[in-house]
């Protein structure tokens, strides 16, 4: 069943400027950080309340922790996808299946939740996510 929204994520070219944005300027605490495999830190989650959340990376060490290409980023271009949280993953997916929705396969992410995706008609992107007990989105304390 889907709860509610869980996330917006954006990539960007220059993560200092942003990240003083949201947290100084419109006040949202990072909630945590996620790093590369280098140890490099590559994305912040911003606490909205209610574990919502606002997602913000390094477009250059999220390509290159995950792949894809380095793109120009313009104005206004760099909205990613948007995340539902849901409850029972496996289910959820199974129903979308059944109403001819590609869903990817279920993975853990770096953030120690459950996570697969799909596309609306239009081709954009949106998370379906599943908290787990070591999701970091639950955690009661809160980074910088």
């Amino acid at each position: 069943m889907i709860r509610q929204l869980a996330h917006v994520c954006f990539f960007t070219d220059q993560i200092d400027v942003m990240v003083a944005f949201y947290r100084d300027v419109l006040g949202f605490p990072v909630k945590f950080t996620l790093e590369t495999d280098d140890g490099e830190t590559m994305g912040y989650y911003f606490d909205c309340g209610n574990t919502t959340f606002i997602e913000i990376f390094d477009q250059k060490l999220a390509v290159k922790q995950w792949g894809g290409q380095v793109q120009e980023l313009k104005p206004g271009s760099q909205y990613k996808h948007f995340c539902l949280e849901v409850t029972g993953l496996a289910e959820v997916k199974a129903l979308l299946e059944g109403r001819g929705v590609e869903v990817t396969p279920i993975k853990t992410g770096l953030d120690h939740s459950l996570q697969a995706w799909i596309h609306d008609p239009d081709g954009n992107a949106i998370e379906l996510m599943e908290y787990t007990h070591a999701s970091l989105q639950l955690r009661r304390t809160v980074t910088g």
